[in-house]
């Protein structure tokens, strides 16, 4: 090969190799889920309080439907929460590759229910999502989320890497950091965690349940759980709190597996105040919630009440 060829081609070669790698990288970065960057924002999708209503309500009944639906008449009912032409996103935990019997993940008939509600009540668009930790579309389908979900009417859908935002979370620990773009896109939020026994929290209610609105790299902020949960509680503060205490994982949490480790207690709670709605869905895990450093955090820092009955407490059971 002449000299002028080989130089010709060494050229090529080394501007295709440095094109494929700027789009490796660009397709690394995507993955990272570091995108276009919003304004900062402290998302707030709470409600007045009425000093007339309590904070939090708890049904207990074999019939998980009517639970759901005494808790939230006790607390107004959903047209106290949803107006008419809003936009909802109902955040369950969808997290993991589960049956709703193995209960790591939210009951699909509690949240199929709540998607019809908020459509009943006049929601413009009801949105099912969550950022899981094993593969989505398993975890979409063998929760029975999905199902549930498209049959009340809602969409269930599944995070896409182009899909999250880099936000100004605000927080002690977490500062920027990735979000799913439907749960800042949205004028109202209905937080549906399940009670779980967890490994490095000791529960995962509400408040953890959050973790589902973050990309990139969630394991990190396990080094400082407590903080990240109440920094994510204060950026994020729900409409509602629904938690679903129909089946409790009592131990191997947050993954569960074995149904040995299931408690069956058929009840809901509704709640305005998340740290309440945390500590009352402790007691099922046989906890002291004062003694939980993310509930003790998030109370010091005015989130909430850890004392449920002073907040304002009901309890139905049928």
């Amino acid at each position: 090969m002449k000299r002028r060829e080989f130089i010709k081609k060494t050229g090529q070669a080394t501007l295709l190799a440095a094109a494929t790698g700027a789009t490796g990288l660009f397709f690394h970065n995507r993955q990272s889920g570091f995108y276009q960057k919003p304004a900062p924002i402290k998302k707030d999708f709470t409600i007045p309080t009425d000093p007339l209503l309590p904070k939090i309500a708890l049904a207990e009944n074999e019939n998980h439907i009517a639970a759901l639906h005494k808790t939230l008449d006790a607390l107004g009912g959903i047209k106290r929460f949803i107006q008419p032409g809003e936009k909802v996103v109902i955040k369950p935990n969808i997290g993991w590759d589960r049956t709703p019997e193995q209960a790591a993940n939210t009951n699909p008939v509690l949240v199929g229910e709540m998607a019809r509600l908020c459509i009943e009540a006049g929601a413009s668009e009801v949105i099912v999502t969550d950022v899981t930790c094993n593969s989505a579309p398993r975890c979409y389908l063998r929760s029975g989320i999905k199902e549930a979900a498209e049959k009340a009417g809602a969409k269930a859908i599944l995070p896409r890497d182009e899909d999250y935002l880099q936000a100004d979370l605000g927080g002690i620990l977490l500062t920027d950091w990735p979000v799913l773009k439907h749960f800042i896109e949205t004028d109202k939020l209905i937080n549906m965690p399940i009670v779980k026994d967890h490994s490095l929290s000791r529960c995962t209610i509400g408040m953890k349940n959050l973790y589902g609105i973050l990309g990139g790299r969630r394991n990190q902020l396990h080094q400082q759980i407590d903080q990240s949960i109440v920094d994510l509680a204060r950026y994020c503060a729900p409409t509602l709190t629904v938690v679903d205490a129909t089946r409790v994982l009592l131990r191997g949490g947050p993954t569960g597996g074995s149904l040995d480790d299931v408690a069956i207690t058929n009840s809901v709670i509704c709640a305005t105040d998340q740290v309440a709605a945390d500590a009352r869905g402790a007691e099922f895990l046989d906890l002291i919630p004062d003694q939980i450093g993310h509930i003790v955090l998030a109370q010091k820092s005015g989130l909430g009440q850890i004392d449920y009955k002073t907040a304002g407490y009901k309890e139905i059971i049928s």
